[in-house]
């Protein structure tokens, strides 16, 4: 049914409940997955404390290939990683242009009220603007 799946990573805990919701599909052998994680733009404007240890960008983008690369090893089809950064609700849209996806999955944070309005929803934004159908995973 799906010959393309975007499945947008971060690095929060519901990562994992995203790439096991693919066991929910009867993903074929011509089927393309892409496990895609957005590194967001610093904040303009925040400071960074000079009495903590700062993470070098290289150390945080080694963390993020190696998750994606493990959750690459445990499925049992064809897939890609892709790492980019920018806005992350406009990147995953742009990726599923891109790879012509015809499903997005991903997590919500599950924000509401004040933190969800100052915050902005990612999953909402993509489900508006996506070119395919999108299957938002909640946190249990």
């Amino acid at each position: 049914m799906f010959k393309t799946i975007l499945v947008a990573l971060d690095s929060s805990e519901l990562s994992e409940r995203v790439v096991r919701s693919l066991d929910e599909f009867q993903i074929q052998p011509d089927t393309h997955v892409i496990l895609a994680h957005v590194i967001p733009p610093a904040e303009p404007g925040l400071e960074k404390p000079a009495d903590q240890p700062q993470v070098e960008p290289e150390i945080s983008y080694q963390k993020i290939e190696n998750q994606l690369q493990l959750f690459q090893v445990s499925l049992a089809y064809r897939s890609v990683r892709e790492i980019v950064s920018g806005d992350p609700a406009e990147e995953i849209v742009r990726l599923a242009n891109i790879y012509h996806a015809d499903l997005i999955i991903l997590g919500s944070r599950g924000l509401t009220g004040m933190e969800r309005i100052l915050q902005g929803s990612v999953s909402s934004q993509v489900a508006a603007d996506a070119p395919c159908s999108v299957l938002v995973i909640k946190p249990s």
